[in-house]
């Protein structure tokens, strides 16, 4: 045998991690079209239910830690994002970042529960429009957090779906039109699009345009957030995306 000498590479500087649902088709797709090709991201799979449920969603936690350990050991994660909207409200934020910690370390930690909060405001919103595709018990959850945290819901619809398999499946412009039937009830800042897995990306500018108002998704609020801890761009659509980077020095809130 002979054995070679070889050099190495500096591991990149910024990269994210993901923890992704089982059931989940779409995120990692909309991820990968927001970051730049030079940016990595690096995906672990969570189990998660056949349907969402608030039972369903707080089981996640047992498996969190893990998840997040699967992420590669050697390359340095700047923030590492938790995929489910529902499931951080169900579970808790700062509980989602202690979850994640304990499995991986990483100085940001993220999911879209912080991600929206911290988006609304930088904005300045304080009253959305929320679609959501699940069940009025899985919503009202969220609902409740977001009040918590000074940010109210008085325009609210959702498609009723419990199925995770189908939710990825409510065709694009069935969102687009309960979007802007929502908006123009009034009385509200913007709009919010919830679940990880809608597709909703390609809607964003789209429902804007329509409204008037800024719109905001799940994905697209989670990855604006990482790249803001991480301090790199990304390339976010709607008003959201129109945002500077923060400054080093500056802080932006994530859970401790």
């Amino acid at each position: 045998m002979t054995r070679f000498a070889y050099d190495t590479t500096p591991a990149a500087k910024a990269a994210l991690g993901l923890v992704v649902l089982q059931a989940d088709e779409t995120l990692e797709l909309d991820f990968r079209r927001m970051l730049a090709p030079d940016v990595p991201f690096y995906t672990s799979r969570v189990p998660s239910g056949e349907e969402v449920t608030p039972e369903t969603l707080q089981a996640m936690a047992d498996h969190l830690s893990r998840a997040a350990g699967l992420l590669p050991g050697g390359a340095p994660i700047a923030a590492i994002g938790y995929g489910c909207t529902s499931g951080a409200a169900q579970i808790g934020t700062e509980r989602v970042a202690e979850l994640i910690r304990a499995g991986r370390a990483t100085d940001g930690v993220s999911e879209p529960v912080t991600a929206l909060v911290t988006a609304c405001r930088a904005l300045g919103l304080r009253s959305l429009a929320f679609l959501s595709p699940y069940t009025a018990k899985v919503s009202d959850r969220l609902r409740d957090v977001l009040r918590e945290q000074g940010i109210e819901t008085p325009r609210f619809g959702s498609f009723e779906e419990a199925e995770e398999a189908r939710v990825v499946r409510i065709a694009p412009a069935s969102i687009r039109d309960a979007a802007v039937e929502l908006a123009r009830q009034g009385a509200v800042d913007a709009v919010f699009l919830s679940c990880t897995n809608l597709r909703t990306l390609d809607l964003i500018e789209e429902v804007e345009r329509a409204t008037g108002l800024p719109c905001l998704s799940s994905n697209q609020v989670l990855c604006w957030h990482l790249a803001q801890l991480a301090r790199i761009t990304a390339d976010v659509p709607g008003r959201l995306g129109r945002l500077p980077v923060a400054p080093p020095g500056q802080s932006l809130s994530s859970p401790a």
